[in-house]
Order: structure tokens, then sequence, then C-alpha cells
């Protein structure tokens, strides 16, 4: 089952230094029948004006995963990490029992555009963590390369959960493939260009697409295109 939401069918909001859409319920916007995906609870994507961001706010018990697209990020939090990451960089809170962190672009004139994703955790009430890591945007050509998966490794980054997120390009003509283990969800964001699906629905920048029980996923660009794609139990 391949099911579709549109760029359009997504809360669209402009705050003047804020502006982007959420793929789920999300702060004054609340759709009963799309507040998650498996353990995936967001998916924003946000444009921040320079020199402006959000102040310190709590959280608890979730995964969260900041995936920078343009311009600079900066976060720091009450358990002393300070970070700031580009296109390439990945930065994951656990927030666990509790932290309290802000996140703002630092630039002054270069806005940033970043995609937000939470998720619950296997196991609530853990000690809250986080961490950075760099990827090679090279290596994104062709193919689906893991960013943030439960094992870390040198360019992933690890998350408390049993998921992978994945970002791929693809060249108009190209076909990105991936394999859906049986029982298992694959969310899909497309950030750039165009994209058919298995079943011939075609993705346009900011519409995604939830989908169960299909085992063999050809993603075929129909335009030069910049996907992300993250497995779920």
């Amino acid at each position: 089952m391949i099911k579709v939401y549109s760029a359009e069918s997504a809360h669209q909001f402009d705050h003047g230094w804020l502006k982007g859409s959420h793929s789920f319920s999300f702060g004054d916007f609340y759709d009963p029948d799309n507040t998650a995906f498996g353990p995936m609870r967001v998916c924003n994507d946000d444009t921040i004006s320079p020199g402006r961001g959000f102040g310190a706010h709590p959280h608890s018990d979730m995964e969260i995963v900041s995936i920078v697209l343009s311009g600079r990020l900066r976060h720091e939090d009450n358990l002393g990490n300070v970070a700031e990451t580009t296109f390439g960089g990945i930065q994951r809170m656990s927030a666990g029992t509790g932290a309290i962190h802000t996140e703002h672009n630092p630039s002054d004139s270069e806005p940033v555009r970043l995609l937000q994703l939470w998720f619950m955790p296997r196991t609530r009430g853990t000690a809250p963590s986080y961490t950075t890591g760099r990827f090679d945007p090279a290596k994104l050509e062709g193919r689906l390369l893991p960013v943030v998966a439960a094992e870390r490794t040198a360019e992933i980054v690890d998350i408390a959960q049993d998921m992978t997120i994945y970002l791929g390009r693809a060249g108009a003509g190209q076909e990105l493939n991936f394999q859906q283990a049986p029982g298992r969800r694959v969310f899909i964001y497309l950030i750039e260009g165009q994209l058919k699906l298995p079943d011939d629905q075609v993705l346009s920048p900011g519409d995604s697409a939830r989908i169960e029980e299909w085992s063999e996923l050809l993603l075929a660009a129909e335009a030069d295109t910049l996907v992300m794609a993250i497995d779920l139990p």
C-alpha cells in the first residue's frame, strides 16, 4: 500500500522569520488522522531567517534529528553541547528524561533550511544525549545513503530506534532501488526534483509517501532529484 500526501495537503505556514510545512500534526495544526507513521511523529521542512531561531525549550522521550539542507544551524543545550552544522551534517538529540535546547541560524545574511524529524524511542526514560555526524554529500549520487541508523559508524549517526534514514540523489532517468523487509514501513519525502513511485504516482517537492507491504521499491527520477527515505518498524 502506498499513500501519497501532497505538499498542498501539508500544513503550510509563514511566521515571517520561520516558513515551511508540517507533514504531520504539529503545534497548532492537528489532524487526528495524521499524527504518526509507526514511531515517526514529525517531519517539518523549516526555513529560518538569518539571525533568528527557536529559543530555549524542553523535550522528553523523543529522538530528534535535524538535517541541514542549506545554510547553517546552531544547537546549544543544557547538557553543555554546542554545535553548528551545514549540508552534510546531522544533529541527533535523544531527549530521554529531559533536555532543553535552542536552535538558531547564526548567519547574518543566509537563511537555513532544515528537515526536523521526531521519532518515539525504543525505550522511554533513558539519559538524554546529543551527537553530530557528517556524511560525504558526493556519496549521495545514484544511491540511497544511510545517514542515521541504530548502529553508529564513521558516517552514520546513531539513534535509539530500530530505523534508518537515507538520503539520495538521482539524475533524470536514473532509478533508486530499495528493498522493503516484511513488516516494515517506508516514509519518503521529496526534497528536490520529481520522483515516480512503483505504482506510477509521481512526487513533487514537499510531497511525501507512506509505504507498507511493498517488497521492492523502484524510485524513478523524472528530474534531478534529492530524496529522503526512512525505514521504520
